[in-house]
């Protein structure tokens, strides 16, 4: 009995319980990975994908049985693919999106009709959203109590083994070349910053992983808002990707606090911001219009602007806010930004640029090797003030105070604008500040060598609360 298992955001062969029910049905076992192009990917995401996939191939290889590639409609895609090697059954991962649910129910009774055994499992949440409930029956809204609830379900399951051996068909099955799909940049390449920053693959997980563990969770809850400092896990995309599981992560975290006492509170920390992840992935599923519109409905009305000199500015990280800058440039280099730094552009553009959050969310998913949809949306609407449990709109960062908070000797901006690395830290942040002396000193020609800010943040804080009132004051007209 021959069995496809569809591989998706589970790039892994440890703990992926697809994979576990296919090796435990005892026949041959076919790895695929379609590539559906109904589902487009930015660019940061397809370079990540095509050496994740290099990673996954190797490994599969390994064990006994080639992964194949095949791109296009899924539903099309199994059903050739069990023609061709008289496969009985499919299973898969679960995934949480809206359109994906929708697609993968369909998927289901259409195999069914053709007498296929098809199966989904949960491979990618420590609890399904379904089973995640208040004390009335409703989903959670507030994240405070869900963590209470999700950490009150551990110790989970454990995670699987990778297995041993991957049990192969007799006759070799047809796949597409990797290569052949195109999806590292060329002409021109911008990815050097992305090679320089990430080594994808589910090895590469591990080690990031307890690389984390051993060294930097201990000083996690102090260290991971500085943006100078490499305090975080910069497990995201290992995560998005199903390079790691959340079961994996979790379960080595707890042990890790068990062996290390001085460790629990960096554990803590660290758990609390998966059960964030998990957190988004939950209102995704019970409010699938969270991807697309305010999870508050008033907010549907809240007055942009969309100023296309702004966005630009915004995007290319010249605001003439250095830590604004700072963070745009190393996102567009690497594929990845701090968290810290994630809020404070995200408040700058919603508030003080007035642009409606889903561009920002938008440019976020072409640009980041981690672009989850349930974590980037719901981010966005937090910092915007329409999500759920959201920080209030009129909660409006100043960029010159974070930076001075959170990189404190202007390191990062200095490493991602250098033409303000001369600057003396007092004005790292606040550039138009310095005198005229410092400013020729450190080679700097306002508006030339790097912009005026484009807009002055005491208006845009005065503006931004102005387009929240007059939200609130349409709302009242309207009723």
């Amino acid at each position: 009995m021959t069995t496809i298992v569809w591989f998706r955001k589970d790039l892994r062969l440890a703990d992926n319980p697809a994979l576990a029910d296919a090796c435990a049905r005892g026949g041959p076992v076919i790895p695929l990975f379609i590539l559906d192009p109904a589902e487009p990917l930015g660019g940061a995401s397809r370079w990540w994908l095509h050496h994740s996939l290099e990673s996954l191939s190797q490994a599969c290889a390994a064990l006994g049985a080639p992964l194949v590639l095949r791109a296009g409609p899924p539903a099309d895609l199994l059903l050739t693919l069990a023609g061709e090697t008289g496969a009985t059954s499919i299973v898969w991962n679960r995934r949480y999106e809206p359109e994906i649910i929708a697609r993968d129910t369909v998927l289901k009774s259409a195999l069914a009709a053709k007498g296929l055994d098809a199966r989904s499992f949960n491979g990618s949440l420590l609890v399904e959203p379904s089973a995640l409930r208040t004390f009335s029956g409703e989903p959670y809204k507030v994240f405070s109590p869900f963590w209470r609830t999700l950490a009150g379900f551990a110790p989970f399951a454990a995670p699987r083994p990778a297995p041993h051996v991957l049990r192969a068909l007799a006759v070799p099955v047809v796949s597409d070349a990797l290569d052949e799909w195109s999806l590292l940049p060329h002409a021109p390449d911008w990815a050097a910053g992305l090679r320089a920053t990430w080594q994808p693959g589910e090895a590469a997980a591990a080690t990031r992983l307890g690389d984390f563990l051993d060294v930097d969770v201990a000083s996690y809850p102090v260290m991971r808002d500085r943006m100078d400092k490499a305090g975080t896990s910069r497990l995201a995309a290992h995560l998005h990707w199903g390079e790691v599981s959340i079961h994996q992560a979790w379960q080595a975290a707890a042990m890790t606090a068990d062996a290390n006492p001085a460790a629990a509170a960096g554990v803590g920390a660290f758990q609390r911001q998966l059960a964030w992840r998990e957190f988004s992935a939950h209102l995704l599923f019970h409010w699938p219009h969270l991807a697309k519109k305010a999870w508050k409905p008033a907010y549907e009305n809240f007055p942009w602007t969309d100023n296309e000199a702004h966005f630009t500015a915004w995007t290319k990280g010249r605001t003439g806010y250095p830590v604004v800058d700072a963070a745009m440039r190393a996102l567009w280099a690497t594929g990845t930004m701090h968290n810290r730094a994630r809020m404070i552009v995200a408040s700058f553009l919603v508030k003080h640029l007035l642009i409606d959050w889903r561009r920002g969310a938008d440019w976020f998913e072409d640009t980041l090797v981690d672009a989850d949809l349930a974590n980037n949306r719901a981010g966005w609407q937090w910092v915007a003030g329409s999500g759920s449990d959201a920080s209030p709109y009129f909660r409006i960062f100043n960029p010159v105070l974070q930076g001075q908070k959170f990189d404190p000797d202007g390191a990062f901006v200095r490493q991602w604008v250098p033409e303000l690395a001369g600057l003396d830290n007092r004005f790292i942040h606040q550039p138009w500040s310095a005198p005229g002396h410092a400013l020729d000193e450190a080679g700097i020609l306002p508006g030339e060598t790097y912009p005026h800010p484009v807009v002055d943040h005491d208006y845009a804080r005065k503006r931004a609360l102005d387009a929240l009132a007059s939200m609130k004051s349409n709302q009242l007209t309207e009723v």
